[in-house]
């Protein structure tokens, strides 16, 4: 509840009579009324100059002198200047200075009034509460819906007054109207002119807390949706680990009854080799008191566990002493071994992997001492700081691209290709979202860097990627997903600097195949571009086109990545695509942005529009609503300061043991980077760079040599990839040859150069 202080400048207040006439307001704006009010304390009284700072509720509703409740108040006006305030037997009798005055007064009131009403009635709900809970203790929420019923109360108080003033300037106008004596009229103008000014006044507060209402719902909204999107992703991660616990409690729970060392007794219950009960036997004694359906899981069990002693005396062939001893080494050879063992890899904790890397430090570069270095030196030893790099090398950004690896999972499911083709589609859309705040360029790998990622126990897919060539830069991927697809790609890199810009060329097919329908799809990635390489802010930009082939079907998709304009009136980062069958008869409207999301839209429709300025007919789609087929993720709370990378590319680089010596996370000038020492890392790249090319000199050399003795020389394979022509396509490319994996299992790195 509220009290406001009456305070003036240019008379005293009024005393505390039960009837004043005559004494003035002062001159305090609302803003300072409000000022004084929240300075007075939480009461719902108005005092004219009293004295009530540090009073309770009570105090200034019945013993106060000059108090006034607003609550119960009646806030009435007899002319321009006066207002009139009265609560059952008091009423005072105010003046203003001038009519402007006098109404932002009321206006303040009657906000005042409604914020008193709404605040006893909530103390009013709240007195049954025995803890009355304190104002640090109320959620966010809560106060969020406090703040915006407030606004909404005061609109509704600015609605009544609109409406009150507006029906008092129509009287006004309709009495203006039926004027006849002169003398009559002037006094009429001026009231209408009084009436219309109030009218103003009104409509602007109604305006200013509409504006007041509006930002604060704007921003409320926007951090609602963060919170519950975030909420709905933990909810899906907290279901897939529960689901996850319980597999593996079932697991345990057969694996535990099923052990070595159990022998069943005269009455077929399973006891241990000396004789003992088995601990399983024990709690499920126990558990049949417990609820029932956790005892109905276990008894489906119980066969794995339970066996009859004639039975498995029978079938061993013997008397039971030596089934005893029988039992025991059969259990030991085929059920240790097989389904035991294969059963252990399920019991382990999942990996947990990281979620944050050290923040970026703040390191300024000075371009002229970089300048200075490369003076008298060839341009392909120039060593390039990192500060233009990001703490990840080429593989593992090609390795990121399978960030929105469920899409290809769904697709899998479609019954039909061209459905198949809009998540084919949307997955190639989707490798570009990381890279719209990533203008950092990935770390140059070394020929025969590898990068592994293996995943295959939580997202279902194990990826590796090789360096397999230097001049020209090639790196080949392959990724196998027990979900039922395959990708592989060889990927060159060519780069052209125009001035202002850096335009990065991707050559190279990407192969997808689905293993229960066969279709293989092909496509090629679009040119990136990176602008104000020279001066002003680094931005990037994808334009081109991608057609997405099913060799299969014939399937195609057209796809268009419209480069920014200062000019277009086309949202930025703007995607469409169009899917086709092998007739050319389209059938899906893709749309999006690369950065953001993708949807499609069936095709009910065809028309051939008017000729486009180029001559070209348009072909207008009618379609149904469009579905959702891909939303970018948001990115991890300080992201800026993490290179913007993704809840994935923040585990790329996390370091692991079990890899190849030639993996990029063992990188050590990468690793120095990304732990905040740059000026190391770049010693380390120095030395990386001159170990390769004295790597290359020592080939070079051999070549020459082989050459002149008149001998075959081979030069640099790749280790795990090997070149062959492509059916589809008939290019030749890198694919993976097989024996990465069975290496790492066996942990036989002898094949691996020394690279670092």
């Amino acid at each position: 509840m509220m009290r406001v202080r009456w305070t003036s400048s240019a008379a005293t207040p009024p005393h505390h009579s039960e009837r004043r006439r005559g004494e003035h307001i002062g001159r305090d704006s609302p803003a300072k009324e409000e000022e004084d009010r929240s300075c007075c304390g939480d009461e719902s009284t108005a005092g004219v100059g009293g004295e009530f700072a540090g009073r309770t509720q009570a105090e200034m509703a019945h013993t106060c002198r000059g108090t006034i409740n607003l609550s119960t108040a009646h806030i009435d006006t007899e002319d321009s200047c006066n207002i009139v305030l009265s609560n059952g037997g008091r009423t005072y009798h105010l003046k203003a200075s001038c009519e402007v005055e006098r109404q932002r007064w009321v206006t303040a009131l009657e906000l005042a009034k409604a914020k008193a009403v709404r605040m006893m009635n909530n103390q009013s709900d709240d007195s049954g509460d025995e803890e009355p809970s304190s104002q640090s203790d109320k959620s966010e929420l809560h106060s969020s819906l406090k703040s915006l019923t407030s606004k909404l109360d005061d609109l509704s108080t600015c609605n009544d007054l609109i409406a009150k003033h507006g029906a008092a300037l129509q009287r006004s106008l309709s009495e203006l109207e039926n004027l006849k004596l002169p003398a009559e009229s002037s006094e009429k103008i001026k009231s209408v002119n009084e009436r219309a000014t109030l009218f103003r006044i009104t409509s602007n507060a109604m305006i200013n807390a509409c504006r007041d209402f509006l930002e604060l719902a704007e921003s409320h909204s926007r951090k609602w949706h963060r919170a519950l999107q975030y909420e709905r992703e933990q909810r899906v991660r907290l279901e897939e680990t529960i689901e996850q616990l319980a597999k593996q409690h079932n697991s345990l729970e057969r694996a535990c009854r099923g052990a070595p060392g159990l022998t069943p007794n005269a009455t077929g219950t399973p006891t241990s080799v000396k004789g003992r009960e088995c601990p399983t036997c024990k709690r499920e004694a126990s558990v049949k008191n417990e609820e029932t359906e956790y005892f109905d899981a276990m008894g489906r069990n119980q066969p794995l566990s339970q066996r009859s002693g004639s039975n498995l005396s029978s079938a061993s062939g013997g008397n039971p002493d030596d089934w005893h001893l029988e039992a025991i080494s059969v259990f030991h050879s085929s059920h240790e071994s097989s389904y035991y063992d294969s059963k252990r890899k399920d019991l382990l904790p999942k990996k947990r992997r990281r979620t944050r890397i050290p923040d970026k430090p703040n390191y300024s570069l000075n371009l002229w001492s970089i300048m200075k270095n490369c003076i008298g030196k060839e341009l392909s030893k120039i060593p390039m700081p990192v500060n233009f790099n990001e703490p990840l090398s080429m593989l593992q950004r090609l390795t990121e691209d399978l960030e929105y690896h469920e899409l290809l999972d769904k697709a899998v499911k479609c019954e039909n290709s061209i459905e198949q083709m809009c998540f084919v589609a949307a997955f190639s859309v989707s490798s570009y979202s990381t890279t719209v705040h990533r203008t950092a360029k990935p770390f140059n790998p070394l020929l025969g860097e590898t990068f592994e990622l293996d995943r295959l126990e939580d997202l279902g897919f194990r990826s590796i990627c090789e360096q397999v060539s230097h001049h020209p830069p090639a790196a080949a991927h392959h990724v196998y997903s027990r979900n039922g697809w395959s990708l592989w790609q060889e990927i060159t890199i060519a780069s052209k600097f125009r001035g202002k810009y850096l335009s990065i060329m991707p050559l190279g097919d990407i192969h997808l195949e689905f293993l229960s329908s066969g279709n293989h799809y092909v496509w090629k990635k679009v040119t990136s571009t990176v602008h104000n390489i020279i001066v002003g802010k680094l931005w990037i930009d994808q334009s081109g086109d991608i057609e997405i082939t099913n060799y299969k079907t014939k399937d195609k998709c057209q796809l268009k990545f419209t480069p920014y304009s200062y000019f277009s009136r086309d949202i930025a980062r703007k995607v469409t695509g169009v899917v086709t069958d092998a007739n050319g008869k389209a059938h899906y409207v893709l749309s999006g942005t690369w950065d953001e999301k993708m949807e499609c839209a069936k095709i009910v429709q065809s028309s051939q529009g008017n000729g486009s300025a180029e001559g070209k007919q348009k072909t207008v789609y009618q379609t149904l609503p469009p579905k959702l087929l891909w939303k970018k993720y948001p990115l991890p709370d300080n992201a800026e300061n993490m290179y913007f990378f993704s809840e994935l590319a923040l585990t790329l680089n996390e370091p692991d043991d079990s890899t190849a010596p030639t993996d990029s996370r063992h990188r050590p000038d990468q690793r120095l980077m990304e732990n905040g020492k740059w000026d190391e890392a770049n010693v380390e790249k120095q030395r990386l760079e001159e170990k390769q090319r004295a790597v290359r000199r020592r080939r070079e050399a051999e070549a020459v040599e082989a050459l002149e003795e008149g001998n075959d020389y081979e030069g640099y394979q790749p280790l795990w990839f090997e070149r062959k022509v492509d059916p589809h396509t008939n290019d030749l490319m890198c694919v993976y040859k097989g024996g990465y994996w069975e290496c790492k299992e066996k942990q036989d790195w002898s094949k691996c150069p020394d690279i670092f």
